[in-house]
């Protein structure tokens, strides 16, 4: 019987011995930098155990051993509140230093850019395009709705949710520069500043020009005089969704469209595209020149003009430079 005792008590203090060593093996084996040579995004689905985690981050070789990561995950409960998404692990991370990574919930932030001057049908389209957003564009978007700038998401996020953040941008936009406009303006709805900005927008690229050009706009409104604007005419013929991929002919600039500000007087129905910021607080101060007309000068930019005799001789200056390059 003392033998047996004696037998149960070795045995008992080799069990001891083992699991002290495998409990120390496992948490150096824990704290150690990982195997991963340089910074990797890795995308966590929604709905995977930490068995299933692991072996994930095994394969993409940020750790070693996946049971290593599934055991402290459940010995300290961390596996309830491992968060789905996009992370990004640092050379070398540690399974611990992963553990941490994935309970912080710290994701990647994603950066889409929406430049100014883009149509609807154009913003929608780069939207779906996108890659790391989910689902479609539900919300009624027209055109003009949505605010040029640069937006954050993570790895997840709805398409409609990213759409209502640019309407609601836009609204937000038009809200704060309506309240400082300047006094007198030709127009009396922020839905006509949005209009006269997307063509300001359209018809120039320099922001040195913006004010200049919305102010020969707002003169021509004024004296009700046709705005005779070369994209309004594009927008009509396209309705946005496509380049026109030629110039513009005399036949389009007759043909009948509301859209069409060589044949109607006044502001289109609707922007023709969506304006940032600078274009719509161009149009509310704009420049106080007199000026009635511009042309393009060849150097990407445009020649003002207070008159209709001073214009052409703009007119012929363009001609002349556009004959001396072909």
């Amino acid at each position: 019987m003392g033998r047996v005792l004696r037998w149960l008590g070795v045995l008992f203090f080799l069990i001891i011995i083992g699991v002290s060593g495998l409990g120390f093996w496992g948490y150096t084996e824990f704290v150690r930098p990982g195997p991963l040579a340089s910074e990797k995004i890795i995308v966590i689905p929604r709905g995977v155990g930490i068995e299933r985690i692991a072996i994930l981050l095994a394969r993409h070789n940020v750790i070693k051993i996946p049971l290593i990561l599934s055991m402290a995950a459940r010995t300290i409960a961390a596996d309830k509140s491992l968060q789905a998404g996009e992370f990004s692990f640092p050379k070398e991370v540690s399974p611990r230093g992963v553990l941490e990574i994935l309970q912080n919930g710290k994701q990647v932030v994603r950066r889409l850019t929406i430049a100014e001057g883009l149509t609807t049908f154009e913003v929608l389209s780069i939207l779906k395009k996108t890659e790391g957003l989910s689902g479609g564009v539900v919300v009624q978007v027209k055109e003009g709705d949505l605010l040029p700038e640069t937006y954050h998401f993570t790895f997840g996020d709805r398409r409609n949710t990213l759409a209502k953040r640019m309407q609601d941008g836009m609204a937000e936009a038009l809200d704060t520069l309506w309240a400082r406009r300047s006094p007198n303006l030709p127009f009396s709805t922020k839905n006509e500043a949005a209009i006269l900005a997307s063509i300001v927008e359209k018809e120039t690229g320099r922001a040195a020009e913006r004010a200049r050009v919305a102010g020969v706009f707002i003169n021509r409104l004024r004296i009700n005089m046709r705005l005779q604007s070369d994209p309004t005419v594009v927008y009509g013929l396209t309705k946005g969704q496509s380049e026109l991929g030629r110039p513009l002919s005399r036949k389009d600039l007759k043909t009948p469209s509301r859209y069409n500000t060589y044949l109607n007087n006044g502001l289109p129905p609707s922007p023709i595209a969506n304006p940032g910021r600078a274009a719509i607080e161009a149009v509310l101060h704009p420049a106080d020149t007199g000026e009635l007309y511009f042309v393009a000068d060849g150097s990407g930019g445009h020649a003002f003009a207070r008159n209709l005799a001073e214009h052409n001789r703009n007119v012929a200056k363009l001609r002349k430079f556009q004959k001396s390059i072909k």
